[in-house]
């Protein structure tokens, strides 16, 4: 089962001719997630080879233009391609206020239904659940509502170790209830323990993403054990109060969130456009926590389903 995470935009407020505004796609077992939208979203998709009407959930992390600009355009494109299928949107209540008014312009006979689900963005909850993740909203600090996201996969079922089955003569009428965690008592009443007979077969695996935010070390609680921690790095350490100033962090102050978050990979992104690269960035980082990528467009993280617990 698939959970891959893919790297549309990296640039901050301005794109540039090598960088588009943010963007990731999340592949969960087959099903798209879309981790904001800004301008030139569609055309990266395309350029990546991920179907547009595939994605049926968007996540919004806040209202400013560089994270939802390509939302409109989006929006028209699955209409023109014969959408019916509802279209999901995570964020912050004003979204809905935004899409209202584009809409009823240029969204008159829109041939499929928008559902905005609005975010308190002060609170880490559940934003939304199916049988195979969970997605939490994340607390940031930035000049406007915001907040980032947790993608947790859902905890496998149990599986049964087959040597025991014939071992312990566990009947059939015996599995499911062992896998819905229930000890098993053999005919000469033995007990056999749940966790002795059972195993998971896979680690849960795990995706966060942090921006915009200022440093702010209560995220690390929110993200503790994260396999993948996406946290903006706009500006390197020379420029530490434009950071604070602007609600923005450093690429080191991202490592110290992944350092005390325990992450088991930090992504760096979100970096501003006097930047020609990033070499700096991946420096500044490097020297807090590893390991650590400052990504590109076009970047495939896949995460393995990895051993047993």
């Amino acid at each position: 089962m698939k959970f891959s995470l893919t790297i549309l935009g990296t640039s901050s407020a301005l794109p540039t001719s090598s960088r588009f505004p943010t963007a990731h796609v999340l592949n969960i077992h087959e099903r798209f997630f879309l981790v904001d939208c800004g301008e030139g979203t569609q055309m990266q998709l395309r350029r990546m080879g991920i179907s547009i009407a595939s994605i049926n959930h968007i996540f919004i992390s806040h209202l400013h233009g560089d994270h939802v600009f390509g939302l409109f355009g989006l929006i028209s494109t699955l209409d023109l391609l014969g959408r019916k299928e509802d279209l999901h949107i995570y964020s912050y209540f004003q979204l809905e206020e935004i899409l209202q008014s584009h809409l009823s312009f240029f969204g008159t006979d829109l041939g499929y239904k928008i559902i905005v689900h609005s975010i308190d963005t002060r609170k880490f909850q559940q934003i939304y659940s199916d049988k195979g993740v969970e997605v939490y909203s994340i607390p940031l600090d930035h000049r406007i509502p915001t907040c980032g996201f947790l993608f947790r996969e859902r905890e496998p079922s149990l599986n049964i170790h087959k040597e025991f089955i014939s071992q312990f003569g566990i009947p059939l009428s015996w599995i499911t209830r062992i896998k819905n965690g229930e000890d098993y008592l053999t005919e000469d009443g033995t007990l056999i323990r749940n966790s002795a007979l059972t195993y998971k077969p896979y680690f849960p695996r795990s995706y966060a993403f942090c921006s915009d935010t200022a440093f702010n070390p209560s995220i690390a609680k929110w993200v503790e054990g994260v396999d993948l921690l996406y946290h903006e790095a706009t500006f390197t350490e020379e420029l530490a109060g434009l950071a604070k100033k602007t609600g923005h962090s450093t690429a080191a102050q991202a490592a110290q969130i992944a350092k005390l978050a325990g992450a088991k990979k930090l992504l760096l992104g979100h970096f501003s456009s006097r930047y020609k690269d990033c070499s700096i960035h991946l420096s500044e980082a490097s020297a807090v926590f590893e390991p650590v990528i400052a990504v590109k467009e076009g970047d495939i993280f896949d995460l393995p389903m990895g051993n047993r617990l």
